[in-house]
């Protein structure tokens, strides 16, 4: 497969690696862009898997939090420009679409476009954005979308960041709905937000990551030079190590709680919940980043990558 400048780019985005060291993992992995960042991440030249997904498109999340605290919806809706992204109008509709989210009873998102448009119910979901399309003038696109309805006693909480390029939506359970499970809500998802972590507690880990990472970081050691004379017990022990140092990045209650970083997460919960006298759970959390996964439009640096593989 040839391997073009565009995928070079691409993938250089995603793990922060040199364009030279891009262009020889995708020539091994015939253009498999995972295989690649695998291969990246097992010469230990790229860090984690962090960066993967090209933060491109713009637009923006948005989120709707019910009065009642029962209901909640987050979506993306992306713009071709900033400049749209950043335009009252078009965040007024971001916001109404979020809206119908929360009201939806849409399991996917040709179920959601076909509904009737709550402002206009004459049109449908997607004739309604058909409109906003001819009256902004660009190309938009309701991505994804996102419903949490409140299982039980606790608290639903929404944090948007940078004007909508991350939201998060999470969901508290604790028998005392106190109004300090807001305050601990808003801070754990700015910690989500920033942190990015891909799991609430190593329980919720699932076996096939563990057994991937393991792998990449099986191979990562048996290819360090350092390692050559070390017996295969004292890699296993190091393996091991590196793996619970990943686990404690990737799942939320044991990251270091950012606003105090003597406490873990877990800690700072636990803090809350002997102030209002009953146990908090973090029941569930998700993080939508603008653009995330999206190919942006091609730029000049495209040029500058053909330039060095040539």
């Amino acid at each position: 497969m040839a391997i073009t400048a565009a995928m070079v780019k691409e993938l250089r985005e995603m793990t922060g690696v040199g364009m030279m060291d891009c262009k020889k993992a995708l020539t091994e992995s015939n253009g498999d862009m995972e295989k690649a960042v695998e291969l990246l991440r097992e010469k230990g030249l790229a860090a984690s898997a962090k960066k993967a997904g090209r933060i491109a498109s713009e637009g923006m999340v948005d989120v709707y939090l019910s009065d009642d605290n029962k209901i909640a919806a987050i979506v993306e809706v992306n713009s071709e420009t900033d400049f749209v992204a950043k335009n009252q109008v078009f965040r007024d509709y971001v916001a109404a679409v979020a809206k119908q989210a929360a009201d939806s009873k849409a399991a996917d998102m040709d179920a959601f476009l076909a509904e009737p448009w709550a402002l206009d119910t004459q049109f449908t979901v997607k004739e309604a954005l058909s409109q906003q399309v001819a009256v902004i003038g660009e190309n938009l696109n309701i991505r994804r979308f996102e419903k949490f309805e409140k299982a039980g006693s606790g608290k639903l909480v929404s944090y948007i960041h940078g004007g909508g390029r991350i939201g998060v939506l999470i969901e508290l359970a604790c028998a005392n709905e106190s109004d300090a499970l807001v305050e601990l809500g808003k801070n754990i998802a700015m910690q989500i937000a920033a942190l990015n972590p891909k799991f609430i507690a190593e329980k919720d880990v699932p076996a096939d990551f563990i057994e991937k990472e393991t792998e990449i970081l099986t191979v990562q050691a048996k290819n360090d030079p350092k390692n050559a004379s070390k017996p295969d017990n004292i890699i296993a022990k190091m393996i091991e190590g590196r793996l619970k140092k990943e686990m404690k990045e990737f799942c939320l209650v044991e990251q270091p709680y950012v606003k105090d970083g003597d406490l873990t997460v877990q800690k700072y919960i636990d803090s809350v919940a002997k102030e209002v006298g009953a146990p908090i759970e973090v029941a569930r959390f998700i993080r939508f980043e603008t653009g995330e996964g999206l190919e942006k439009k091609e730029e000049n640096f495209a040029d500058e990558v053909a330039k060095a593989m040539q």
